[in-house]
């Protein structure tokens, strides 16, 4: 067998290898914790297809709310800057999405900054999680998992995807229970390495998606 022959072998298994442990949404054992229940989340399609993990309590009816309270979307736990990802990009990163996500939830209803009897209150957040993958160190808990999503290449270089994962639910203001709750991830740009940089720019379609998403949402269809 020829050597080029291997490195094809090689590069094919790698890849499927990869391919077998991805997913598209996100697996309980990334759940952060940031919701009290994770019980009854069941995996559908967000209103643009994108895949999500979804509860919707079956008596919710959204015409009975007239507002909602948002809060600030936060990080879970709170991450550590890393030399690809640095703190002025994680603060970048939550203050656009609080921007987008405010925006959104305001087309769905007026906002208020006290909660009342018909008002739906909005918590999310960016969630941690812990990655080590075969060939790259990564252990620190951030708010964006970075995971190898190529082989060894000649250059000596990883491509790496960027994922950012996102748990969030609105809760009733008068019973104080949730009646959606939403767990989902979402993928940026690649970066070439290691090494390179991540930015706002390289996540910012995840919370776009996520902004659109909340704003086209339609209840009726559980």
């Amino acid at each position: 067998m020829s050597a080029s022959t291997v490195v094809k072998i090689a590069v094919l298994s790698g890849l499927l290898a990869l391919s077998g442990c991805a997913s598209k949404v996100t697996q309980p054992d990334r759940y952060s914790g940031f919701l009290k229940d994770y019980s009854g989340l069941q995996e559908t399609k967000s209103a643009t297809g994108k895949p999500v993990m979804r509860w919707i309590d079956p008596s919710f009816d959204e015409s009975k709310y007239d507002s909602i309270a948002f809060q600030p979307v936060t990080y879970y736990p709170t991450p550590r800057p890393t030399s690809q990802i640095s703190q002025q990009t994680l603060d970048s990163l939550l203050t656009y999405t609080n921007t987008k996500l405010k925006a959104a939830a305001g087309q769905r209803k007026p906002l208020v900054a006290s909660p009342g009897p018909r008002s739906l209150i909005f918590r999310g957040a960016i969630t941690g999680v812990n990655t080590s993958r075969e060939g790259l160190q990564f252990y620190e808990v951030v708010p964006v998992a970075l995971v190898v999503a190529g082989v060894q290449a000649t250059t000596g270089h990883r491509t790496m995807d960027t994922q950012i994962f996102f748990e969030g639910e609105l809760i009733d203001a008068a019973t104080n229970k949730p009646v959606i709750k939403v767990v989902r991830q979402g993928e940026g740009k690649d970066v070439n390495n290691a090494n390179a940089p991540v930015t706002v720019d390289t996540l910012r379609k995840v919370v776009d998606d996520l902004a659109t998403d909340t704003t086209l949402f339609d209840a009726s269809k559980k």
